[in-house]
């Protein structure tokens, strides 16, 4: 899991013909437009401007289950993008990506076969379909003879202004603004980076129950970045924020503050010291410490390992993961929020999973086909990175409810550990649950205080070890607002994470063995 301001799929290309045929105001008109247009008329919504009618998606999902599929569904996508990265004083680059395709799933048990075609012709589609279906072995299947609109019952992104109506004259200020502030916020700053992405997305799936699913999702982030110089050294540090928001997204509070973290992340680094290393207490941050339940938890609950018997949380249903006050949630629902959805990408809807309740495992994140080898009703957790993968149980939003401490208890709890506060990436090997964060800001704990700021720790743990190690929770819950992208099985999606100030009695800090404990 990474957190980045310039999205890693930068580059992405559409046919000349599908250019040519629509102005890019109205392609990129939201589903709301394309709904009253298309109603009645045979049109499946915003994509009946590519062709796509009921009768191709029909077609489609015969040939995809002409092989014996038990299930069968087309995910369409149509993604506009734009970027502006500020250098040296100036706007240097910029592009615009625009990405337009069609996936094919069918599902044999529990087998997955996948295609996917930029072309959105009958041909295309009935070829993509047909490398989906070679996957099963069996008497064909008859496509659905009606469909169904199903509109999302929820809509949390309330976006005023569509991303394809903004110039870029609206959006240059925002960088200009942030580059003078943080030059002026601290004169030991010498340069000064800043990438500014937006994006347009819409999604449509049609499966083999007839049903259809079309949402508009909108993307915004902005990451800035700074480098101070002090008596010779050098230090990096930065801040970014996104969410699936508008222009108004960037208001005077939120500029502002960028300034202020990235600025203030950076120079505490010229008085950092090295942190001890060894076993010792760890208070974790309120925030973007969250990445402990994402990586170190998180990943162990997503209910495609543990079908597959490789995570080690495979057996934990209904046991003790935790102490009592600690209970954690994954939701999509969060309006705004970088990790929030109407539906996911099988077109479920999305809610909350109350993944630990009270210590207790209470269930994992599923997608259609890990609920339905559990029982249970999908989670709205079945994502993927676009159309060119198949989906799978992945986070939205995962975070720990506050519990009953406050923070200034557990710091003062504390005799000799560290106070971990910036988090800028991690990973887990999810069969043993090892996980290693890496720490780029932080504070010694010595006797109950904090006394001197560290730097560039590694914290290395299990993660159900760690879980139960959580010994102490405040009441200070915070969500980051960060963009973070999670990586998966070589596909990244968005998302949110969060976590109130917690205490975890024992783990190992990579740090240096001769620095001074106190």
């Amino acid at each position: 899991m990474n957190e980045q301001g310039i999205s890693r799929r930068q580059v992405l290309h559409i046919g000349a013909a599908t250019l040519a045929s629509s102005a890019l105001s109205d392609v990129l008109a939201g589903p709301a437009k394309a709904y009253a247009a298309t109603a009645g008329a045979g049109g499946p919504l915003y994509f009946a401007r590519f062709g796509v009618d009921e009768t191709l998606i029909r077609g489609a999902l015969a040939a995809a289950l002409s092989k014996g599929g038990d299930y069968a569904d087309l995910y369409f996508q149509h993604r506009v993008g734009s970027s502006f990265m500020l250098e040296d004083g100036s706007v240097n680059r910029a592009f615009k990506s625009v990405e337009l395709g069609v996936g094919v799933r069918v599902v044999k048990g529990d087998q997955v076969g996948y295609g996917f075609t930029e072309d959105l012709t009958r041909e295309a589609l009935q070829q993509a379909a047909l490398t989906a279906a070679a996957i099963a072995d069996g008497p064909s299947g008859a496509p659905p003879e009606r469909f169904h609109v199903s509109d999302p019952k929820a809509s949390r992104y309330a976006v005023k202004l569509r991303w394809d109506d903004v110039r870029p004259e609206q959006k240059l200020p925002i960088l200009n603004q942030l580059n003078e502030r943080t030059f002026a916020a601290d004169p030991r700053v010498k340069k000064v980076s800043i990438s500014f992405n937006d994006e347009a997305s819409v999604i449509l799936i049609a499966d083999s129950t007839g049903r259809i699913v079309e949402d508009f999702q909108p993307m915004t982030s902005c990451y800035l970045g700074c480098v101070a110089e002090q008596n010779g050294a050098r230090e990096q540090g930065a801040y970014n924020v996104a969410g699936r928001e508008d222009l108004s997204f960037y208001s005077e509070d939120r500029l502002t503050r960028m300034v202020k973290e990235a600025v203030a992340r950076t120079t505490i680094l010229f008085e950092a010291v090295p942190a001890p290393a060894g076993e010792m207490p760890v208070v974790m941050a309120a925030g973007s410490s969250g990445i402990l339940l994402h990586e170190a938890i998180g990943h162990g609950m997503e209910a495609d390992f543990n079908r597959k018997g490789t995570s080690i949380y495979s057996d934990k249903i209904g046991k003790p993961v935790a102490k009592p006050f600690v209970s954690i949630i994954d939701e999509g629902t969060q309006p705004g929020a970088r990790g929030a959805l109407n539906v996911d990408d099988e077109g479920n809807e999305v809610g909350k999973t109350m993944l630990v309740q009270d210590g207790v495992l209470t269930t994992y994140l599923h997608d259609n086909i890990s609920a339905k080898h559990y029982g249970v009703k999908p989670t709205g957790n079945g994502r993927r990175e676009s159309y060119q993968y198949a989906p799978m149980p992945r986070m939205r939003s995962t975070y720990m409810l506050p519990g009953p401490h406050k923070k200034d208890e557990i710091i003062a709890s504390v005799k000799h550990g560290i106070y971990a506060t910036n988090f800028t990436n991690g990973q887990v090997n999810i069969g043993a649950g090892d996980f290693t964060f890496y720490v780029k800001n932080g504070w010694l704990i010595e006797d109950g205080k904090l006394t001197r700021p560290v730097k560039d720790v590694n914290i290395i743990g299990n993660g159900p070890k760690v879980l139960e190690q959580i010994d102490m929770v405040s009441d200070d819950l915070a969500i980051d607002e960060g963009g973070w992208t999670c990586g998966k099985d070589g596909q990244g999606v968005p998302v949110s994470q969060g976590l109130p100030t917690v205490r975890v009695a024992s783990i190992t800090v990579g740090g240096r063995s001769g620095a001074k404990r106190g």
